[in-house]
């Protein structure tokens, strides 16, 4: 709609608060595809306007990216040699600035799509929040999306870990208590989040504390990992108040207030059962964990 007309464009982001950044020739030299004052400006998922294209351009719009995705508030200001440097035949010298317009957004990875996700994704919906929504489950998924949620629908959250932008705030809502653990795992191990925050009681946490220091995960990367998440002082269970009180944590977090991991440091006892995994060979012990863990969760299924 506003594919030439930058003016335009950059009011209606304004109105429906979407960050962009406004990239400016601010100097020309030489033989260039656009002269000074030319701008385009670079959203998530959009382009308007172009300073010339060819491989300034492309350099130009992923420069702008990783700054809406760091979060970065301050203008830059750089100089290319489009011969020397891009290897584009016109060969002058072009200074471009990139101007951060709008709030900041903070990505927020948000795996699960049920009945507490689907309220918390009502409340992000009008924070500063880029949230990428990842579940296996076409169906659990709205019809349609406000600006700043991306739905993710994948056969492997897990291995969407990696891909994450560093710096990224983690949630962990799934259906599944095998999934969230393997999801853990691959959050702590990357070791940059924000925040990551992992649905559950705290009986969930001594578990999965318990499980991790026994796939080698120290107190260090462990105490990185909030549970029970949400405001300690909301007791509501239904999905809108948890959602709330969710969403109050990542309000302070992104505030630069240090959340508690609410670990319980008293002494973890296994029972005699588990003491006996402490005989058992690495791999072998793993699969004995696990299949604890399979027999405790079918369990509370029946009694369920």
């Amino acid at each position: 709609m506003f594919k030439d007309n930058w003016i335009q464009a950059l009011a209606d982001f304004e109105n429906r608060g979407i960050p962009c950044v406004m990239v400016t020739v601010l100097e020309d030299r030489g033989s260039v595809p656009r002269g000074a004052g030319t701008k385009m400006l670079v959203t998530d998922n959009d382009v308007i306007a172009t300073i010339g294209g060819g491989h300034l351009e492309h350099v130009a719009m992923k420069a702008a990216k990783e700054m809406l995705t760091q979060g970065d508030s301050d203008m830059k200001v750089e100089r290319f040699n489009l011969g020397a440097r891009l290897g584009q035949c016109c060969g002058g010298v072009v200074t471009l600035s990139f101007e951060p317009i709008g709030q900041q957004r903070h990505v927020l990875a948000l795996f699960g799509a049920g009945h507490v996700a689907k309220a918390l994704v009502h409340v992000l919906a009008t924070l500063p929040f880029k949230v990428i929504w990842i579940d296996e489950r076409e169906e659990q998924f709205p019809s349609t999306m406000p600006e700043n949620i991306e739905m993710r629908l994948s056969d492997d959250p897990v291995g969407e870990v990696a891909a994450l932008p560093s710096n990224s705030m983690y949630l962990v809502l799934t259906h599944n208590h095998q999934l969230d653990f393997d999801l853990c795992r691959a959050i702590l191990k990357r070791g940059d989040s924000r925040y990551f925050g992992l649905i559950g009681s705290l009986s969930k946490r001594k578990r999965f504390d318990y499980r991790l220091k026994e796939r080698g995960f120290d107190d260090d990367a462990i105490n990185t990992m909030i549970c029970p998440i949400g405001i300690t002082e909301v007791k509501g269970k239904h999905p809108t108040e948890i959602a709330v009180s969710v969403a109050g944590e990542l309000i302070a977090c992104y505030q630069g207030e240090i959340i508690s991991s609410k670990r319980d440091h008293s002494p973890q006892n296994p029972t005699e059962k588990d003491s006996t995994l402490s005989t058992l060979p690495k791999l072998d012990k793993e699969k004995a964990l696990d299949q604890k863990d399979n027999d405790k969760n079918n369990k509370e299924k029946i009694r369920a």
